[in-house]
């Protein structure tokens, strides 16, 4: 042991230890699993997406073609999922004297600045409007006298689907909502809502971008108002992901150059994208939409699917490349 010497021995251990330490770190970043889509098992469509605590709820239209009431989950990691059953909306408690015969459809939930939940959901081409004080209820007609919040006659030419309600920085809520006829004419309507979130400060009005049809959905980023939606048709492969900037709430909006942003892609695994979310999750912002599962029926059906969301130095949408995403 003449030789022995304490230093270069300490040197050694640390070097030994830092070695295995960034081993077993590079290990845990290999073993992080991938979210892969579809994300969720089934056929389902129009995804929204609330955090309360450390738990998503993704609520969605059960397809083919909408059920008797929404499809809701429940995740804390995107991998595994919890289902359940609201008790509000359903096709007979909302259901009017003009109501259409399409179930329910195309949920958005918010919470409000008065710390309560609402959800704004398509029945029978009408928007009804639900509160609650959590996100799996019990739920109820945020109207009093249990009628429609948009009723399909106030507004004959648009088709009053795909409520959308943003809530801004100051805590003012607006609602986004239109489609079309026939896969033509898709008109965006938008208002300012009451602080009861179920009366318009103003009357509504058009707000249209070039290339809308449906599925309005509001974000602000870098103090811009970026309003996306789907165009095309919701049953093939021309259905997309769009965009418009505009410098308020209200418009104007001005669709961008590199739009659409997402849509189906050359080797058709990703087929007619649409109706689509945004979350942020740890800074980082991501898309939760569905795509077409094609098949030869008379109707389709969709699977829930996420993918990263991101912006350029101009502050444009990037294109999105649909392979999934590592988990959070």
């Amino acid at each position: 042991m003449k030789n022995f010497k304490p230093g270069i021995f300490i040197l050694l251990m640390s070097i030994l230890l830092i070695s295995c330490k960034q081993a077993a770190k590079k290990e845990n970043l290999q073993q992080k699993p991938s979210i892969a889509n579809p994300v969720i098992p089934g056929y389902f469509a129009d995804p929204c997406i609330v955090k309360e605590g450390d738990t998503f709820f993704i609520y969605a239209t059960i397809d083919p073609w909408g059920g008797d009431e929404l499809a809701v989950f429940s995740t804390k990691d995107f991998l595994k999922f919890e289902r359940h059953h609201l008790n509000w909306p359903t096709k007979k408690a909302c259901t009017s004297p003009n109501s259409k015969d399409s179930m329910v459809w195309a949920p958005s939930v918010k919470k409000a600045a008065n710390g309560k939940y609402y959800m704004y959901v398509s029945v029978g081409s009408e928007i009804w409007a639900g509160v609650s004080d959590a996100p799996l209820g019990p739920w109820k007609n945020a109207k009093e006298d249990q009628s429609p919040l948009i009723s399909a006659k106030d507004y004959p030419l648009v088709h009053n689907i795909d409520a959308d309600c943003f809530i801004d920085e100051d805590g003012q809520a607006y609602l986004y909502w239109g489609s079309g006829f026939n896969w033509v004419n898709g008109t965006c309507m938008a208002a300012k809502l009451n602080s009861d979130m179920i009366s318009f400060d103003e009357k509504p009005k058009t707000v249209t971008p070039k290339d809308y049809f449906e599925a309005p959905y509001m974000i602000k980023r870098f103090g811009k108002y970026y309003l996306m939606f789907s165009s095309g048709k919701a049953i093939d492969a021309t259905y997309k992901v769009g965009y418009a900037v505009g410098n308020s709430p209200l418009g104007p909006f001005e669709t961008a150059a590199n739009s659409p942003i997402l849509e189906t892609t050359a080797d058709s695994t990703t087929y007619g994208p649409g109706h689509h979310s945004v979350f942020n999750e740890k800074g980082q912002d991501y898309i939760l939409y569905h795509r077409i599962f094609p098949q030869k029926e008379e109707y389709v059906l969709r699977q829930i699917c996420i993918d990263s969301l991101n912006f350029d130095t101009s502050h444009n949408i990037l294109k999105i490349k649909p392979t999934g995403i590592s988990s959070f």
